[in-house]
This record gives structure tokens, C-alpha cells and sequence, in this order.
């Protein structure tokens, strides 16, 4: 079995980590397998370099800042390979040109185009080890790029689908993707599975444990992807793959809360074709993400109109609102809001799933703002302080923690 396993930066924070990664490698390779591993900068040392960075220039060009930060992920696969070569297994780093990754031209959020995987099929047939700085590759031209934030992840699903992989295992500080949070349910429980649409929703809801865009491309190239932990890597950790290898498919998979949510109300807008289309184009053209709206039907000619924004780009949203306050009778902003959403592929085929979340929220006397939904998802914006709550209610309500 060809294995692509993946360790993030606190996997690597230290020479310690390091060692205990490459035991984990012995281990995997003992068993019979091939193994390429795709590593992080270690903790801390990214934004060490950024320091540096800043002390000469606060805009400095991004082609130099590719060629800064790609440093950090080649010293851990060339520290990584050292340690495994040390203890007589047969290894060798690689940087994302020698691993064959070809990028676009977007310095510092470079996407990838093509990997020729000839380099390391060849390593892999010589027996060796391989361990390639993630994070990174080349443009058309030769420039050093790297791949923007969650880009290891990208490089090790990449490289999985491009070699056809049997698997991808992201190792991090958790050892799986539970039903919710479990610092704010104790009763969460371990997934031993999910489907890629579900994770993709939790990712975007606000669970932290995979980046969505690395989901993304691991249901485009049909990776099976698995999340686990590097410090209990004896623990399986939950896979990641199509929804049809989901033999029992639970109604409700997770619990999300996201709490980086800002509430944009204008009140008594005056309610004329192309008023919603000059706001959200606006906020579109400052790249501000949009997620839930609602707009009530117009009464005398006027209307209210509702939506969400991330707290981390309020500041931009309000600039861009300042050009509508003649188009409304008032603009407040609410930051004392949270998301809390429910996932799961059940959704499809079971009614009454709404209700039961209303009705767990409503017994807590917790009050619902806005409600959006799609075919896997209910989302719903209620007041941050009892967000907490809110949680714990819908998890019992369905009976996760069972």
C-alpha cells in the first residue's frame, strides 16, 4: 500500500516531534508499506520569518516571500530525512520543484496545476522514504511560490491523487473529526467516517481540523483522505471519502459553531430593482464573503434587509455600506451573534429535521435571528452568549452523543 501522510506544524514544533514523526514513519514502513510524507514549517518558524521579513520593508515583494517562507518546509523534510536515514531506512527531501509541482503564477496563494510524480515513483521504487516540503512549488517560469494558508494539506492530497495513492492521512494535534467540539460538549463522539460534502460543510462552518480546500480537491481526484493524530498515532482516526462507501448514513453527522459572525441589518430600505444587486456587488468587489441573508417582502414601498458577514471583515464591510446610507432609514451592525449549524447527509431523506433543531433551541428559550438551509445543512444565527447552549441542546437532541 502506497500511503501520502501529512504533519502539520505542531506535529514538527520541535526536534522532539520531529522524532517522534520519523517513529511513526519507521512504523508504517515496517509494516510493508511505501511512504511519502509531506511536511510543515515547524510551529512558529513561518511567522519568524514573516518578522524578518518585516524588519526591511512592510510591503515587501511576494515572489521574495515565497522564497522566504518556502525555507521553513525544507528544513523539516531535510531535518525529518536525516533523522530516518540516521536509524538505516533509506530516505530522501524533496522541495516542491524536485517533487515535480508546477504552479500558477498567484505568488503567495499559487494554486496547483500539475505534479509530474517521475521523481518520487522513482524514489519510491529504489525503496526510499520520501519527504517532500509542502506548502510549495514552481511557476511556469521556475519561481519558488507557495500555496497560501492550509497549503500543505493541498500539496499532501495533490500528491495523493496525482500518484493514485491508496490513501492520505493528515496528521494533526487531534486524533479525528468529532460530532462537535469537544472543549464545549464532553459527550462528543469520534466520527470513524464521514463524506466529503459533510466535512466540506463543517470545514466551512467553522470546524478547524481540515482545510476546505484540501477537502475540495481530495473529492475532485477521489482521494481517501483520513484525519489523525501524530501524538496518539496507535488511535484511527475518521475517513474522509464518497458518500456512497457510507454504509449507515446518520441523519445528523456534527454540530458547527462559528463565532467569528457580524449581523448587517438595514432597516426600511427602499425596495427598488437593484438595490440588493448594488450592495452585494459592492461587497463582492471588496472581497468580503457573504454568507446568510434574508430579505422581508416590501411593505409601502420599503423593506428590511439582513445578512452576515465575518467579524474579521467588518471593517471593510462598513466602508462599503457608508455608500448606502442614503438607501436605508438606518444600518446597525450586531456582534454579539453566533452561527450554530447542523450537518448531515440524512437531511435528504428524513423530514422533520428542522423542526426537532427549532424545537431544541426553543426549549432552552434561545431565540433564532435568521435560519438558512441547504440540502445537508441547517444554519442558524442566535445570540452569542448562548451559543454554548445552543450546542449542547441540538447534540442531545440528536442523540450524537449516542
Amino acid at each position: 500500500m502506497l500511503k501520502v501522510l501529512k504533519f502539520g506544524g505542531t506535529s514538527v514544533g520541535t526536534l522532539e516531534r520531529i522524532q517522534n514523526v520519523a517513529n511513526i514513519i519507521k512504523d508504517i514502513k515496517d509494516d510493508g508499506h511505501d511512504v511519502i510524507a509531506v511536511v510543515s514549517a515547524m510551529s512558529g518558524e513561518t511567522n519568524k520569518l514573516l518578522e524578518y521579513a518585516d524588519h526591511f520593508s512592510s510591503n515587501p515583494a511576494s515572489p521574495e516571500i515565497d522564497m522566504l517562507l518556502s525555507s521553513g518546509e525544507r528544513v523539516t523534510s531535510a531535518l525529518l530525512s536525516i533523522a530516518l536515514n540516521d536509524q538505516g531506512y533509506l530516505t530522501t527531501s524533496m522541495s516542491g520543484r524536485e517533487a515535480g509541482i508546477t504552479t500558477s503564477d498567484a505568488h503567495t496563494k499559487a494554486r496547483i496545476e500539475n505534479i509530474d510524480v517521475t521523481n518520487m515513483r522513482n524514489a519510491i521504487s529504489d525503496g526510499k522514504v520520501v519527504i517532500v516540503a509542502g506548502f510549495q512549488g514552481v511557476t511556469s517560469n521556475g519561481r519558488v511560490s507557495t500555496l497560501g494558508r492550509g497549503g500543505s494539506d493541498l500539496t499532501a492530497v495533490a500528491i495523493a491523487g496525482a500518484i493514485k495513492a491508496d490513501l492520505c492521512e493528515i496528521y494533526t494535534d487531534v486524533d479525528g473529526i468529532y460530532t462537535t467540539d469537544p472543549r464545549i460538549e464532553p459527550k462528543a463522539k469520534k466520527l470513524d467516517m464521514i463524506s466529503y460534502d459533510e466535512m466540506l460543510e463543517l470545514a466551512s462552518l467553522g470546524a478547524k481540523v481540515l482545510q476546505t480546500r484540501s477537502v475540495e480537491m481530495a473529492k475532485k481526484l477521489n482521494v481517501n483522505l483520513v484525519s489523525r493524530s501524530s501524538f496518539s498515532p496507535e488511535t484511527p482516526g475518521t475517513l474522509i471519502t464518497k458518500e456512497e462507501n457510507i454504509m449507515e448514513k446518520p441523519v445528523v453527522s456534527g454540530i458547527a459553531l462559528d463565532r467569528n459572525q457580524v449581523r448587517v441589518g438595514l432597516y426600511s430600505v427602499k425596495d427598488k430593482p437593484g438595490i440588493a444587486a448594488s450592495i452585494f456587488t459592492g461587497l463582492a468587489d471588496a472581497n468580503v464573503n457573504v454568507d446568510m441573508i434574508i430579505q422581508t417582502v416590501g411593505v409601502d414601498g420599503v423593506t428590511d434587509l439582513d445578512f452576515t458577514v465575518p467579524k474579521t471583515e467588518l471593517d471593510t464591510t462598513k466602508k462599503v455600506m457608508a455608500h448606502f446610507v442614503n438607501d436605508a432609514k438606518k444600518i446597525d451592525y450586531n456582534e454579539e451573534i453566533s452561527k450554530v449549524s447542523i450537518v448531515g447527509v440524512g437531511m435528504k431523506s428524513h423530514a422533520g429535521i428542522a423542526s426537532k433543531a427549532f424545537q431544541a433551541l426553543a426549549d432552552e428559550n434561545i431565540n433564532i435571528r435568521i435560519i438558512s438551509t441547504s440540502e445537508i445543512k441547517i444554519s442558524m444565527i442566535i445570540l452569542e452568549k448562548y451559543s454554548e447552549l445552543a450546542v449542547r441542546a441540538l447534540h442531545e437532541a440528536y442523540n450524537l452523543d449516542k
